[in-house]
């Protein structure tokens, strides 16, 4: 195996012009792998809940106990990038990734799998923050949008490709299988990074080991208020009330904290988990807001929609998996199209047209009944990824290109907590309010079971609410419309 211990500089004069591509599709692969192991696993739910006999509100926290993790670790990649460089913190994030499916994969207890999958989420929020950071540092301004588009049609990918296979590896080999999907992405990420991915820190600079510590309280203020927050959304369905009360409470106190904080840090020079002058640029603070909102809907669907299939339509696993794989693939050639279309088109109206789409594809797929055609679901689940396809690559650089070079990285891990956020928000919210709609209408039934058609409909009504979740994004978005004008390098 070739191994080079060179910066970014070295590596171009290596490589040419080419180097700033091989650097991308390499982390790319180790992407696709973090994204893969966040959204395979929802094929596997209603497996995982029949084996440890689970709730759908308990069997719904192993995928947000994934996104608590992943919304946390993201805002550590700017301190972990200034401290051990580019090579040491992606390597070592792909090799806990690693770990964690290896672990969840033979894991024969319901804690285990939780604890591996926290594991897995902590190595893709480190992970993920990353490509935005190299896209914005490597590639000139009028590249940026082709970039983006070129390595979101990669990893749309693995959303698409993932759940097909997982549901297969589910009816075939069980739920634990889905784990072991990662591996292959991950050494083949790690034996990449060791080629290509530079040493330096992110601008160029040499990696500082003595530098200043990490924001610990920051950290802990973050984390205390994200568990609090999802607990507290969990909670408010549940028999205590007041539990739910004290939660969001604390979460709610965690926030003015966390700003106090953050503002105290920047005041004494140190160096801060989130640097809160990224908000005084307006298009990053607007595309915040919309990443948060749109996180809430998008996340929030990734979970529904292979649930509503196999409990509401009544397919099987392996079917869900089949029938998402054209979506995804659409996505794919949307993504690069709309990153292209990035570098010459308004930001807001790429955002806009797209949460239009995807509200629509919401809106029609509740409508879906256990007789309805399959090509009907698979058509509104394409209409849906033409929307994220316009969404994805214009939010992401309508927001941060305005923004200081020096203030990138913390851009970049800031943008995508508070996407997390509001997707880790999204799955606690849809689980809560598709077990009170299932209640709620099988309260109106004098039947002992639940009937399908109470399910379906307590679906539909989820679906609304996604819709609705859109609708708000976009009014959001309508602040992109200000052109930014990118930083000069």
């Amino acid at each position: 195996m070739h191994i080079s211990n060179h910066n970014a500089q070295d590596l171009r004069v290596l490589y040419g012009e080419r180097f700033r591509w091989y650097l991308l599709f390499t982390v790319m692969i180790g992407t696709m792998a973090s994204i893969i192991s966040s959204t395979i696993f929802n094929v596997a739910i209603p497996a995982m809940s029949h084996h440890f006999q689970l709730g759908q509100s308990r069997a719904q926290w192993v995928t947000s106990s994934f996104m608590v993790a992943t919304t946390v670790a993201m805002l550590t990649t700017p301190w972990l990038l200034t401290r051990y460089g580019y090579r040491n913190t992606y390597l070592g994030a792909v090799v806990l990734l690693m770990l964690g499916g290896i672990g969840g994969g033979f894991s024969t207890d319901y804690n285990l799998v939780l604890v591996a999958r926290v594991v897995e989420g902590l190595a893709a929020g480190v992970i993920q923050p990353i490509p935005a950071i190299i896209i914005l540092h490597a590639f000139a301004p009028n590249e940026q949008g082709r970039a983006n588009g070129l390595f979101g049609m990669g990893i749309v990918l693995a959303p698409a490709i993932g759940p097909s296979v997982g549901g297969l590896l589910v009816d075939w080999m069980g739920w634990r299988s889905v784990f072991f999907m990662v591996v292959p992405l991950c050494l083949a990420s790690i034996w990449l990074g060791l080629r290509y991915v530079p040493v330096n820190a992110p601008g160029g600079a040499s990696a500082d080991r003595k530098g200043k510590s990490l924001d610990w309280i920051g950290l802990g203020i973050a984390t205390v208020g994200t568990i609090c927050l999802l607990n507290g959304l969990v909670a408010l369905h549940g028999t205590s009330w007041q539990e739910s009360a004290v939660l969001l409470a604390i979460a709610l106190a965690c926030f003015p904290g966390f700003v106090a904080w953050e503002k105290r840090m920047l005041a004494r020079g140190e160096k801060p988990l989130m640097d809160l002058r990224l908000f005084a640029c307006k298009p990053f603070a607007a595309g915040c807001i919309v990443a948060f909102i749109y996180g809430t809907a998008l996340f929030g669907s990734t979970y529904l929609l292979p649930v509503f299939m196999q409990l509401g339509l009544s397919y099987s696993a392996s079917v869900v998996g089949t029938t998402m794989l054209p979506a995804g693939l659409v996505l794919g050639g949307v993504i690069a199209l709309a990153g292209r279309m990035a570098d010459r088109t308004p930001a807001h109206w790429l955002v806009i047209g797209g949460l239009a789409l995807l509200a629509l594809s919401f809106v029609l797929t509740g409508v879906l009944q256990p007789g309805s055609s399959l090509w009907l679901l698979v058509g509104y689940t394409v209409l849906g990824r033409i929307g994220l396809g316009f969404i994805l690559p214009s939010l992401t650089l309508g927001s941060m290109r305005p923004l200081d070079k020096s203030l990138i990285s913390q851009g970049s891990s800031t943008f995508s907590f508070l996407r997390m956020l509001g997707g880790a928000a999204g799955v606690s919210l849809c689980g809560i309010f598709l077990e009170w709609r299932v209640g709620y209408y099988a309260a109106q039934s004098a039947a002992v079971e639940i009937a399908m058609a109470e399910r379906v409909s307590a679906f539909r009504d989820t679906f609304a609410l996604l819709a609705v979740v859109c609708v708000l994004a976009g009014i959001a978005a309508l602040q992109l419309r200000a052109r930014p004008t990118p930083a000069a390098h």
